[in-house]
């Protein structure tokens, strides 16, 4: 399986000081998870372009388009801003090799995700074309959500399509979560209240990465 990789989520950081929350984590981060959410594929609104691009970090962003239809200037405004990756939902792209072909021509890498009511049947055609699947294990949209186990059906059959490739799973991930996410086959985790939500941002991204690579 591929190398396990901790991206505590900004969705539940305080964007007032987003670099000292961020800096607070580096130590035990891969990725730094950036949710972006346009008010039509979900109904809240976050963060946009310019915002990302005062992020500061050596970590790799991670940038999580909950969005519908994004534009290749939509997306070249989150490359533009720092992002390593992007992840495009399938429900919200009515073609989505379009916006997955214009992520890889820019060097960047390139994601799909899927909701928990979609099928992995959804997404089959575009994995041998994307360098990461991201299983969302709650309805996207606001995070504290409770993890859906049901979701790990999904996380199980796409590592058994792709041995290789990366899995992410995003929603109600802690220490116990994390561990089963692990064991069905994911090796990305998203983590944001659980982390955010802690006083002690770094305890709770070591004990999170911990329960990860225990019993392995």
């Amino acid at each position: 399986m591929p190398k396990i990789k901790l991206a505590p989520s900004i969705l539940s950081a305080d964007r007032s000081k987003i670099n000292s929350e961020i800096k607070q984590v580096e130590e035990y981060s891969d990725l730094v998870h950036v949710d972006i959410m346009d008010g039509i594929f979900v109904p809240p609104t976050t963060i946009d372009a310019e915002f990302v691009s005062k992020i500061k970090t050596k970590v790799p962003l991670d940038v999580h388009l909950m969005v519908h239809e994004p534009s290749n200037s939509y997306i070249q405004g989150f490359i533009d801003a720092g992002a390593a990756s992007i992840t495009i939902h399938v429900e919200g792209c009515n073609d989505p090799m379009k916006q997955i072909n214009y992520i890889k021509s820019k060097n960047v890498k390139a994601a799909i995700s899927i909701k928990p009511k979609t099928s992995v049947d959804a997404i089959k055609k575009y994995l041998d074309h994307v360098d990461m699947v991201l299983v969302m294990t709650v309805e996207p949209g606001w995070g504290g959500q409770s993890f859906i186990p049901e979701m790990m059906d999904k996380v199980r059959e796409l590592r058994k399509l792709k041995p290789k490739i990366d899995i992410e799973v995003d929603g109600g991930i802690n220490h116990i979560t994390a561990g089963i996410s692990r064991d069905a086959g994911a090796n990305v985790f998203v983590a944001g209240n659980y982390i955010f939500g802690d006083k002690d941002r770094a305890a709770a991204a070591k004990r999170l990465l911990d329960s990860l690579h225990k019993s392995q």
